[in-house]
């Protein structure tokens, strides 16, 4: 395992990996202080109902994957990446700076153009910097470069939703929050510049700008690729379980656990050092190979764990006598029972990262490489539909269906079990026919290493 730590000595990984965790991190302070912001601010100030904002933010911040990813993906097969990269980090930084306005002025219509601005900036970015991993990266690397990324991934939401909630607790809170942006910002843009070229996959290839043709050319190509098709439906219903489990932390801390705000932090810490953990295993367990054989373990750890955490809710007593007083972290590991449910949460993360780690390896070694970055686009509009219908299945589930929490949860297992048969069945099917793309890299990689960062 400690083997892959290695690529961090390599500026074709490290110049990406931390331009792209900045960016991660970034966007969740960002989303995360606004979300706070509009609860306890901005929702009494307007007049408008607190579920409505935070809605209202959560489909804006979505929106432009459904809009502009195959248009992203297009843009990033025709052009040299580490200079795309650099236009995508300045745009950050005027999106930053144009949210540090709306916050130090209280301007919450802007702080909506800014959230939506930076959906589009992550979409982007997106195609990116997934088309660059098999590019830049020894075929033998691909699995443990997924892992890094995909573990810098949760630790970049993780520490930027804990950072959103300490700066809102400061004085000045709306001052600190926007200097914190923008420095983050610069600091991506600096990483970005350490990006080495990378030869464009299709520099010939005229852009199509009418988002929605193109948008249902690149899924009908998709849809002609089988094996990548699946791979991307895996992916996306990966979005779907995280998104239907981490939406619910803050109403189980509360309602079910009686939690306060450390509670909630460290339910998701639980859930993001798992995904971490299990995704940093899989280039041992894979021995360095682009490989699904982990993925019928990770499909069974998210149905075993999410039913197992539905019998440990429902078994946990909490006496409520004194119901104004929410209990902390160590007064939760006291009660009988607790720890099961920490141990469901850490296990069903670190089951996610083996599911979801050699599905991402997959994407990137069998896309065919002149289409490779509008693979990834299509793979997050594929992802945003899932988010999305997330939401309405937890919201149906919960209101129209009158269920609880732990029963979501028990539904979602089963829902699992289901359709991970269905995904594995179809994969090992498709797969005899796909060929991996990433063997013939080697000058790309070269060049990589003697590279020096260009600005």
């Amino acid at each position: 395992m400690a083997s892959q730590f290695q690529l961090f000595k390599r500026k074709r990984f490290s110049s990406m990996f931390f331009t792209q965790f900045l960016g991660a991190f970034n966007d969740n302070i960002f989303k995360q202080a606004l979300i706070l912001v509009l609860t306890y601010s901005a929702a009494s100030q307007l007049g408008v109902e607190v579920s409505i904002l935070n809605n209202l933010a959560a489909m804006l911040f979505i929106l432009p994957y459904f809009l502009f990813s195959a248009v992203a993906g297009q843009l990033a097969d025709k052009f040299e990446k580490s200079k795309l990269t650099r236009l995508v980090k300045l745009l950050e930084l005027i999106i930053m700076a144009i949210a540090a306005v709306g916050f130090v002025f209280e301007w919450y219509a802007l702080l909506f153009v800014a959230l939506f601005l930076m959906g589009t900036h992550s979409t982007f970015f997106g195609p990116i910097k997934y088309a660059y991993l098999p590019q830049a990266m020894k075929e033998d690397e691909l699995v443990g470069a997924n892992g890094l990324f995909q573990m810098g991934t949760s630790l970049a939401i993780l520490l930027g939703m804990i950072i959103a909630g300490v700066l809102t607790q400061l004085p000045q809170s709306l001052y600190w929050i926007s200097a914190t942006v923008l420095i983050v910002a610069v600091l991506g843009y600096m990483a970005a510049r350490f990006i080495p070229a990378t030869p464009a996959m299709q520099p010939e290839l005229k852009v199509n700008w009418n988002i929605f043709t193109t948008s249902v050319s690149i899924v009908r190509y998709l849809y002609s690729l089988p094996f990548l098709f699946f791979v991307i439906l895996g992916n996306s219903w990966f979005w779907f379980y995280g998104a239907t489990f981490l939406t619910q932390t803050p109403e189980v801390s509360k309602v079910i656990l009686h939690g306060d705000e450390s509670v909630v932090i460290f339910l998701l810490t639980l859930f993001s050092v798992g995904v971490s953990i299990g995704s940093l295993l899989c280039k041992s367990l894979t021995k360095n190979q682009v490989s699904l054989r982990l993925l019928p373990f990770g499909i069974a750890g998210l149905s075993i764990f999410a039913i197992d955490l539905y019998f440990s809710l429902s078994a946990l007593t909490i006496d409520t006598t004194n119901s104004d007083t929410l209990l902390g972290v160590t007064g939760l590991l006291a009660i009988s029972g607790s720890w099961r449910v920490f141990v469901d949460l850490f296990f069903l993360g670190f089951s996610g990262g083996l599911y979801i780690v050699p599905l991402y390896a997959s994407m990137q070694a069998y896309a065919p490489k002149s289409h490779r970055a509008r693979i990834v686009g299509a793979n997050n509009i594929f992802n945003a539909i899932f988010m999305v219908t997330s939401a309405i299945f937890a919201i149906a589930i919960l209101n129209a269906f009158a269920m609880t929490l732990p029963q979501l949860f028990l539904i979602t297992g089963l829902l699992n079990i289901a359709f991970g048969i269905f995904l594995y069945l179809k994969l090992k099917k498709h797969i005899q026919h796909a060929v991996i793309q990433t063997h013939d890299n080697s000058d790309t990689i070269n060049a990589c290493d003697t590279q020096s960062g260009k600005a």
